[in-house]
């Protein structure tokens, strides 16, 4: 188990100090694929880099099975390292050797008889698909093909959790695919935990368990997926969420802007098929103006997500709440006045 506890980091620039982290506090418990997602400056890279001590904080603490990792000696922490192990974005392999040498290239480091350690990047190669790629050097080899090179690189050690820094941020659609599957495979056959740092929504509704949204270097929400993704509470999780939605939060030229703003997450495939707003308008005689929909797969459950306008003023919109929350598996988020101080921030 992984816990940070009131983590902290700040760096002194020519402009001053920056808190990159503030006060984070986290539990990724053994064998969790877990999602720690934000927008670009959130603080993420400098969090993973924190939990393999790469960075130390400037305050606060990581632990690896109740250690403090920074109490540890420098020895101590070459140990954790192989046991903590990182893939990235730009997949950092070695350019002048073959497949089979970058995989073995931390085996080489902890002195492993050569013999075994080839034997252990040959199984690794059988692991990611590209067993007839050991003599290859990385330059004649796809992105994709890279990237599975060094998830075998990483799992040379045997490590028991796996650091991946937008690992599928630089690949295609398909590519990024094929690399998550794979990631949720090797978690399925070997129990790894795994933490993800990504600021792709797709990567975390794909494979993880548990997510974290991370703001300005702090943590906003976080919990299951399926629970933070159909009922986002904070605005830096609705906008992550919602994106397609974020423009009409703010008075947008679809609404009147006389309205109340309300979102709708429908859970499962029945409900998001339900024709609601049209048999609200006949059972009520509220007609609510849809600014926006989609649907979307997190884990193996599709939701569908909705921001209405309901008309009118209080007594319109108890009678819609009312009428929407009769409706099983129908998640229903209140927003600001429309066209409000309130709204613009929702």
């Amino acid at each position: 188990m992984i816990e940070l506890r009131n983590l902290s980091k700040s760096f002194v620039t020519s402009e001053g100090p920056v808190d990159a982290l503030r006060h984070v506090s986290l539990t990724v418990n053994d064998g969790d694929i877990y999602g720690i997602i934000g927008m670009s400056g959130a603080g993420k890279s400098t969090l993973v880099r924190c939990i393999n001590m790469l960075e130390r904080p400037t305050e606060g603490s990581v632990l690896l099975d109740g250690r403090d990792l920074g109490a540890l000696s420098k020895k101590q922490m070459q140990e954790v390292r192989r046991q903590v192990t990182m893939i990235f974005q730009s997949f950092n392999l070695l350019m002048q050797s073959t497949c089979l040498q970058n995989i073995m290239f931390p085996l080489k480091l902890i002195h492993t008889p050569k013999a075994e350690a080839e034997a252990r990047a040959r199984q690794l190669l059988e692991t990611v698909g590209l067993p007839d790629k050991a003599n290859v050097y990385p330059a004649q080899l796809s992105g994709g093909q890279q990237q599975r090179i060094a998830i075998a690189r990483a799992l040379a050690t045997n490590p028991r959790v796996l650091l991946c820094d937008e690992a599928t941020s630089a690949l295609d659609p398909k590519t990024t695919q094929s690399i998550l599957e794979l990631i949720r495979q090797i978690n399925r056959d070997t129990g790894i935990t795994v933490i993800v740092i990504t600021h792709q929504m797709s990567v975390v509704q794909e494979i993880c368990n548990r997510v974290a949204i991370l703001e300005h270097g702090a943590v906003v929400e976080e919990g299951d997926v399926s629970q933070v993704f159909s009922r986002p509470k904070a605005a830096a999780t609705r906008a992550l969420v919602f994106p397609e939605m974020n423009g009409q939060a703010d008075g947008g030229q679809d609404g009147s802007g006389y309205g109340q703003l309300v979102r709708l997450v429908f859970e499962g495939s029945i409900t998001t098929n339900k024709p609601l707003i049209a048999s609200m308008a006949m059972d009520c005689g509220i007609a609510a103006n849809i600014l926006g929909a989609s649907t979307r797969t997190v884990g193996k459950r599709e939701y569908g997500y909705m921001l209405i306008e309901i008309p009118g003023g209080p007594d319109e919109l108890g009678r819609a709440l009312k009428y929407i929350s009769a409706v099983p598996d129908v998640a229903v988020q209140v927003e600001a006045k429309y066209g409000s101080k309130e709204a613009k921030e929702a």
